[in-house]
């Protein structure tokens, strides 16, 4: 038999790469003659980053990280816009000298709170009377100095043991004890019976502290704190070295009400009132919308116009839940303020403290 050649069915994979090869010479052609594929690629894609068309919303990116990738890109954006202008009303600030129009004051909720009737006027004869005869007298009068017993709820985590433990090296003169399933009725008479002037007790929820009760002795009053953001020393960054036995120095800040002014006044009882300025350290309780931070720093003079802060640890934030009078008393107490939420957070310009 002759065998001569005959012509192979093409098959249709080897079509498609040929069509493939085909397309892609021409789309390199056309990107030689515009100036490189890689160039035309970069461009575009430059394009697409920098400039976002009006109607342009990030739900419609499908893909997860791709839609995240915008996001930031369109927030960069928006800072650039922002120091744009910012830059552009300096310059005009600066050519203007004089006569450049006062800055604009940003409207906050602090600086748009509504007015409390109870805000306390420092030169109130009625106040001044009150501070003469509360609780608090005898420590501000020098009569008694205060010793602190700290403790915790039954059965402890580590955790909460060791913010105590954290608690006591700032305040002074304070002892941590363990519970050991004693009620607070029992325990109260107990600490008064050894000159303790405050009762610190913090509670926990799920290996976590979440709660702080306040009691003044012998006579009161009592406060109970919702407490949060809880920092140990080794979780702060960048913190100093761990506090001396220095008496530090007490800030309070932006108690203005008659009830902050109750809440400003046992916290500054909890430490001794001559401060040893040596030792550089200060215990801020600084109240913002109802929040009390307390922040522990230490002050170092890099010359003699600048100061340098170190944190030193714990950090945690207060919420305060009830003030009761007298000793604490869960079932015959005679609370003077407790926290109404559906009441109270009616208005977020109205705060209590």
């Amino acid at each position: 038999m002759d065998f001569t050649e005959v012509p192979v069915k093409q098959d249709k994979k080897s079509k498609m790469k040929k069509t493939k090869k085909l397309k892609k010479n021409t789309t390199m052609e056309e990107g030689t003659a515009e100036g490189g594929p890689v160039e035309g690629k970069m461009e575009q894609t430059e394009a697409a980053e920098t400039s976002f068309p009006p109607a342009f919303s990030l739900s419609d990116i499908k893909n997860k990280q791709r839609r995240h990738m915008m996001f930031m890109k369109f927030k960069q954006e928006k800072r650039k816009q922002k120091l744009q202008i910012r830059k552009k009303k300096k310059k005009e600030r600066k050519a203007l000298g004089d006569k450049a129009p006062p800055k604009e004051v940003p409207k906050t909720i602090e600086n748009q709170r509504v007015y409390d009737e109870t805000t306390v006027d420092p030169e109130d004869e009625e106040v001044a009377f009150d501070e003469g005869t509360d609780e608090f007298s005898a420590y501000f009068n020098g009569i008694s100095n205060p010793k602190v017993l700290v403790t915790t709820s039954d059965r402890p985590h580590w955790r909460t043991v060791r913010f105590c433990e954290q608690l006591a090296t700032v305040i002074p003169n304070a002892h941590v004890f363990y519970r050991r399933g004693l009620a607070l009725k029992r325990v109260i008479p107990q600490c008064i019976a050894r000159d303790f002037t405050y009762l610190m007790v913090i509670n926990e929820d799920r290996k976590v502290p979440n709660g702080m009760v306040l009691c003044h002795l012998p006579d009161g009053p009592t406060a109970h704190f919702k407490v949060s953001s809880v920092r140990l020393r080794k979780e702060i960054k960048r913190r100093g070295k761990d506090p001396t036995e220095h008496f530090p120095e007490v800030i309070l800040n932006n108690f203005s009400t008659r009830l902050g002014h109750s809440i400003g006044r046992l916290f500054a009882a909890l430490f001794p009132q001559n401060p040893q300025f040596v030792g550089r350290q200060v215990a801020t309780f600084h109240n913002q919308r109802d929040f009390v931070f307390f922040r522990f720093h230490r002050y170092i003079f890099k010359n003699e116009k600048k100061v340098g802060i170190q944190e030193l640890g714990p950090r945690f934030t207060l919420k305060l839940r009830s003030l009761q009078k007298g000793t604490f008393d869960s079932k015959f107490g005679e609370y003077e303020w407790v926290l109404k939420r559906h009441e109270m957070d009616a208005c977020r310009r109205k705060f209590q403290l």
